[in-house]
């Protein structure tokens, strides 16, 4: 059964750290608190995948059916290892008090929560073979929709993200940047796009913005460089020039897109190193990602900084 981090959190017994842990990795991405994550033994999943239905048809009596099997492709998904030691000098603890040291573990947990979310989108093995492939390198064919054919892309157009949207198999989210987002807000004050976009709040108390009942998740983050947001506008368009950027729309179901992981993560006390006088605290998560069906996710690619337009 798969379970998203913070429904995870509250089955961790005895280990009040480590829930809380958990609970705030899910708090420093959206796309985490979301996403629900399928716990495997060993270290990779098999599974196959719809590739193309079998052949029907109708039959008179005493005919005979045409013989017609479906396509599955077989994949696998392997776990990766991230993470990271943290130590801490005695000194600091001596001084400040031993809290310092669980405010080094959140930032560093944190950064790993703002390190996985910007892999879920942009990961690529090809290039970096110790991290999983994100949604990016995964989306092919029809489901990658392009927003426009122009050099540099243009401003989002409903339209195309209807499209996107409807190339996904019960739909969850989209998926953007905070600067897309901003756009969206502006856009439901115009009187022919107000209606589809409408505001919630989130178990955290945040707003979520919602496009045609699909809440909106962030994928970047203010910890981090504009520049560098796994959707900034630095993409190259498909018809040439530069400054495009993407939106996603996904389906977060078992069966459909998913993580996976063996076990949730994990904080290590290794206690005063002998080498020298710190306190050391690794934290270390094996998890990936799984597109279990081939319509769990599309991606809209072509889009420039310009308005949202119907």
């Amino acid at each position: 059964m798969a379970l998203t981090l913070l429904e995870a959190a509250k089955l961790v017994s005895g280990n009040v750290q480590r829930a809380g842990i958990i609970e705030l990795f899910a708090r420093n991405s959206e796309i985490l608190a979301a996403l629900p994550f399928e716990d495997i033994p060993g270290g990779a999943l098999s599974y196959n995948q719809e590739g193309a239905l079998p052949g029907v048809a109708f039959r008179g009596v005493n005919e005979a059916y045409s013989e017609a099997v479906g396509v599955i492709n077989p994949v696998t998904e392997v776990l990766t290892i991230a993470g990271g030691d943290l130590d801490v000098d005695r000194s600091l603890m001596k001084t400040r008090g031993p809290g310092v040291r669980a405010v080094h573990e959140s930032m560093k947990v944190k950064s790993l929560a703002q390190t996985w979310h910007l892999k879920f989108i942009k990961g690529d093995s090809t290039t970096t073979p110790k991290e999983f492939d994100g949604l990016q390198s995964r989306l092919t064919g029809s489901q990658l929709v392009s927003n426009s054919g122009s050099s540099g892309g243009a401003g989002l157009s409903l339209a195309k993200i209807d499209e996107m949207i409807d190339a996904v198999d019960e739909p969850t989210h989209l998926i953007m940047s905070k600067a897309m987002r901003r756009k969206f807000a502006v856009a439901q004050r115009a009187t022919s796009i107000g209606g589809y976009v409408t505001f919630s709040q989130d178990q955290f108390g945040k707003q979520v913005t919602s496009y045609n009942g699909l809440p909106i998740l962030v994928a970047d983050s203010s910890d981090i460089a504009s520049a560098n947001h796994s959707l900034a506008f630095n993409e190259t368009p498909s018809g040439g020039g530069s400054g495009g950027t993407s939106v996603y729309a996904v389906s977060f179901r078992e069966g459909m897109l998913t993580g996976i992981q063996n076990g949730t993560i994990e904080v290590m006390d290794l206690g005063q190193l002998d080498s020298k006088p710190v306190m050391r605290t690794r934290i270390e998560w094996l998890s990936g990602i799984a597109l279990m069906h081939p319509r769990a996710a599309a991606r809209l690619a072509d889009i420039d900084d310009a308005a949202i337009t119907a």
